[in-house]
């Protein structure tokens, strides 16, 4: 009596794969900018649809950077992008809530963006709106007040302003 040969459960492409003869795929393409990308917004729970691609885009790809919606959707549009305002507020909004960027009001009228969502603190530049970063180890927050009965604080943001400084008036 003989035995006819049992076919393998696995696929043919996992056979070549246990054997050494298939390159994976993700491994290939592991440090392609727009690959990393769109792993970032899946990992973050977003689906990475193209408005979000082109977004994130625009946003991470100049290392850290400080945006409110209007710079960031006069960017886009500059780069031709259509996209309309509305969008861009409410991606940004899901990146913010997704952890991929961080929010900072200032002064309950104008709202930065920040691509670094590390613990850190803030110069305002005044009359120029631009936000420096301050490292979180340069503001020493250890005498704070003990946060309202029933409360915790959950985070600390700093915003120190700064202006220029004006020339001394010479005497001629």
């Amino acid at each position: 009596m003989t035995s006819t040969p049992v076919p393998s459960k696995r696929s043919s492409k996992a056979r070549r794969a246990a054997n050494g003869r298939v390159r994976p795929l993700l491994g290939s393409l592991a440090g392609c900018p727009f690959h990393d990308l769109r792993g970032k917004l899946s990992a973050a729970g977003l689906r990475p649809t193209r408005q979000r691609m082109s977004l994130g885009w625009h946003l991470f790809a100049g290392g850290d950077r400080h945006l409110t919606a209007e710079r960031l959707y006069e960017e886009m549009r500059a780069s031709q992008v259509s996209i309309s305002l509305a969008t861009v507020y409410n991606s940004l909004h899901q990146f913010t809530e997704s952890g991929l960027l961080r929010e900072i009001a200032i002064d309950g009228s104008r709202t930065y963006f920040d691509t670094n969502v590390t613990e850190h603190h803030h110069f305002l530049v005044e009359g120029e709106n631009e936000l420096i970063d301050i490292p979180q180890v340069a503001v020493d927050l250890l005498r704070l007040p003990p946060a309202p009965a029933g409360k915790r604080i959950t985070q600390v943001d700093v915003v120190v302003r700064v202006r220029d400084i004006a020339p001394e008036p010479t005497e001629d």
